[in-house]
């Protein structure tokens, strides 16, 4: 018995290992999805799906990534299967109808919408007409944005919101000064200044709040960028020198980039950087999230409109290549500005050039898995208005940032916006035993959908904790199980949750059972002919004694039966003839006597759990063969 025991304890660490791989796979790819790295995204659902785990929801992540990469073809193939699902969220009938759009399947799209209307679908007011730009369609089916206070606004330009270890930076023209030269022609409004708070709902930043040293100037700063040290900013600022601004020969003032450092607190050694010329702008620079490259906005001569992303190599030794367009994909014939760069390579910008809904909107890139940008997506509304909206900022996990407008409804010309994105709700818990608290490790945890399907397994961890990734509106089954103890099942519903909830605790107890000294080996396992289920005659002695066990012996006897096969035959095959030597064990016993509440499960494990090497890798005697053609008995309790 201790070898069974110790491959017994084997198979369970391996499982916990597989099963925490595979969570750890969803994480990965839920993070690289909400990150808008799609392509990376589709290569860790496509795992999922083969290892079966989670797999109707990693189906449908799937279907998204590759709609929102511009693949029409996978994407159909793979919202085809969603739509087969039971219970899935209506907006996947309309992102499906889309999808058939951009395969110009215009027939079967009908159908789909019909059906989306039908089940109380809405057709967002967002509505791109040409039929390269289905993704945006789908993108914005649900809203991906919700709307959070931010509470610093001015009546004067805020704008620029960059948060860094927990400080938030952005620019402002909020100091009224002291004298006309503080006052910018152009608007009416003080020149802007980058200021700094610790969180978006301080209601008091004033000059007190502007950062220290000598960045801040006379006339306009920001908006910034920040190294992952939080050592260096790069930052916007007038071409002017010695308090004297810089003219173009039209008599306009650009923009240059420059670059300060942090000492003791204070922002200095301020220094242009080297590819600025007095004839053209460059600002709003934006760091890769490598710190190799600076992006940043230009209206230099040889652009594709009135002013373009562009970027430059920031090489080893601190200076800077030759700066380059970011393409056509990116540029139009009209303004891109703004740029920003997540911490997944993600570039995100402003552009009055693109689909959108009024004047400026903010865009995401979309590339593929060799990180060439393929296409552009409108972030939709509540992030994009009639009016400009601009300046994005994302957090490193994908789930919040801010931007700026100056839409209506604001305190001044322009006002910071926060957002939060749906998180990704997680079910999780802690499993112990209801005598000592103590935490069951190595339990399995089974979920299931609302009709007993299976979504996947876990196993809980050291501490007896187990988490996986759900949906929202669903309902869900969670069967526990564990050697010695009583098996659990539980219903849990994440339907009526809040948004702003990322997490569903469900924790566990589990009764232990009572087992009297009785050695398993007194319960023998029969076998069965080979491609055969019913009972031999060697089999009914064993199973004679068995009920005899159970109904004069052991009145509180109770057991689960397991049934298996030799390797010889297909798995479906074999799974389907193990299940029939179950149900034949099964029948037998309550036939003759034993309450069918004493027997919990019966089941067919086909060639899962061979005794032995006989894999069909290596030669077996028959003899070998029909030790794995069995059916074993597992006490579960006795009193």
């Amino acid at each position: 018995m201790k070898l069974k025991s110790y491959i017994l304890s084997g198979f369970i660490l391996l499982a916990s290992m597989a099963a925490f791989a595979q969570y750890g796979s969803q994480k990965k790819a839920d993070n690289l999805f909400n990150k808008f790295s799609f392509a990376n995204a589709a290569e860790v659902y496509h795992e999922l799906i083969d290892k079966n785990y989670n797999a109707d929801y990693a189906t449908r992540q799937l279907a998204d990534s590759y709609a929102f990469m511009r693949n029409p073809d996978s994407a159909v193939v793979y919202y085809r299967k969603v739509v087969e699902q039971e219970n899935i969220p209506i907006a996947y009938y309309y992102n499906y109808a889309q999808a058939l759009r951009g395969v110009k399947d215009y027939k079967e799209s009908r159908k789909w919408l019909r059906r989306y209307r039908k089940e109380g679908g809405r057709i967002n007011d967002l509505n791109f007409s040409k039929d390269e730009d289905f993704i945006n369609s789908i993108f914005n089916a649900k809203q991906q944005y919700f709307l959070a206070d931010v509470n610093f606004n001015s009546k004067y330009a805020d704008f620029g919101a960059y948060e860094h270890d927990g400080t938030i930076y952005f620019a402002s023209s909020r100091d009224e000064g002291v004298s006309s030269k503080h006052i910018y022609g152009w608007n009416g409004e003080p020149f802007l200044d980058i200021y700094a708070t610790g969180n978006r709902t301080d209601s008091i930043v004033d000059h007190k709040s502007r950062i220290k040293g000598d960045v801040n100037s006379v006339f306009h700063e920001g908006p910034i960028t920040m190294t992952k040290d939080g050592k260096t900013m790069y930052f916007s600022r007038n071409d002017y020198n010695k308090n004297t601004l810089g003219n173009d020969q039209y008599g306009i003032t650009n923009l240059k980039i420059y670059k300060a450092s942090l000492i003791e607190g204070e922002w200095t050694n301020i220094e242009e950087l080297s590819f600025n010329d007095h004839s053209y702008s460059n600002g709003h620079p934006a760091l890769s999230h490598d710190e190799t490259k600076l992006y940043f906005a230009s209206d230099r001569p040889g652009g594709y409109g009135g002013s373009d992303i562009y970027y430059v190599d920031i090489k080893d030794n601190g200076s800077y290549g030759t700066p380059q367009n970011a393409g056509k994909i990116i540029n139009t014939d009209k303004n891109e500005r703004f740029p920003f760069v997540n911490s997944e390579g993600t570039l995100f910008f402003a552009s009055d050039g693109h689909p959108g809904l009024g004047l400026l909107d903010i865009f995401g890139t979309v590339s593929d898995k060799n990180n060439q940008v393929i296409s552009v997506l409108n972030l939709g509304v509540p992030v994009n208005s009639s009016k400009d909206d601009f300046s994005f900022f994302m957090s490193e996990d994908g789930l919040s940032g801010f931007f700026a407008s100056n839409r209506n409804g604001g305190v001044g010309s322009d006002d910071i916006y926060a957002y939060d994105r749906i998180p990704q709700l997680i079910i999780e818990g802690t499993i112990t035993d209801a005598n000592t608290n103590a935490p069951v490790t190595n339990a399995l945890v089974t979920l299931k959908d609302a009709n007993g399907n299976k979504i996947a397994d876990l196993i809980s961890d050291e501490d007896g904790h187990y988490e996986i990734n759900i949906d929202r509106d669903a309902d869900y089954i969670v069967d526990t199980r564990k050697e010695n103890y009583v098996d659990h099942t539980q219903n849990v519903t994440s339907k009526g949750i809040k948004n702003s909830v990322t997490r569903l605790t469900t924790n566990i107890r589990l009764e232990p059972v009572s087992i009297e000294d009785i050695p398993i080996e007194e319960l023998y396992p029969i076998y069965f002919d080979f491609n055969k289920y019913n009972i031999r005659e060697d089999g009914t002695v064993e199973l004679n004694r068995i009920v005899n066990l159970m109904m004069n012996v052991y009145p509180s006897m109770v057991i689960k039966i397991e049934s298996h096969t030799d390797s010889r035959g297909s798995e479906a095959y074999n799974d389907i003839l193990s299940q029939e030597r179950a149900n034949a064990t099964y029948e037998y016993l309550i036939k003759n006597g034993v309450d069918p509440s004493r027997i919990t499960e019966y089941k067919g494990y086909g060639e899962q759990k061979l005794a032995n090497d006989c894999d069909g890798t290596v030669n077996c005697t028959e003899d070998q063969h029909q030790l794995n053609r069995r059916t074993q008995f597992i006490v579960i309790k006795m009193k």
